[in-house]
């Protein structure tokens, strides 16, 4: 698939098969998001993919019925932080820059046929949440990537027109 038609078709799947995402697939992705760009070359970001006792563990901690019920949408669910350095600059810059490398898991998905989303849990904000997955105080959670093998292909959403989001400036 070519780059451009990947980023134009990439879309939001909460309808997946129940077979999970295998583990050399994975590695294939988090390797790719390893060149992502970022600053001073901090490698921020960190995957941690969730197994079975470890979902168990953050639905318990969700302890609402809705919440815990959304986390079993998708076959393989990858919690995304960044590492934190108590620099207010260079903190920003590693968020941003786990944020692409979670753009790039879910391009590089997309590009294998796989389906995936990318949500922000309330309880991955929680003391609770945090330490069911494992993420120290020294990390800020991203959110959850929700990946899978798709069983629907969702429709494109309308983008804003391309004036609305840029200026060129003199």
């Amino acid at each position: 698939m070519e780059l451009e038609e990947a980023i134009r078709t990439r879309r939001t799947h909460k309808v997946f098969a129940p077979a999970p995402v295998d583990r050399a697939t994975l590695d294939e992705l988090f390797d790719l998001a390893r060149w992502a760009p970022n600053h001073k070359l901090t490698n921020p970001w960190r995957f941690r993919v969730l197994g079975p006792q470890t979902l168990e563990r953050l639905k318990a901690a969700a302890d609402d019925p809705i919440a815990a019920a959304k986390l079993d949408r998708a076959p393989t669910l990858v919690a995304v932080s960044a590492a934190q350095t108590g620099d207010e600059v260079l903190d920003e810059e590693d968020v941003c820059a786990t944020a692409a490398a979670a753009f790039a898991v879910l391009l590089a998905a997309h590009g294998r046929g796989l389906a995936g989303y990318w949500r922000t849990p309330a309880i991955l904000r929680e003391p609770a949440g945090r330490a069911a997955v494992g993420i120290p105080d020294g990390e800020r959670v991203l959110g959850l990537l929700h990946l899978g093998h798709p069983r629907q292909r969702p429709r494109a959403p309308q983008r804003a027109p391309l004036e609305d989001v840029v200026e060129h400036l003199d």
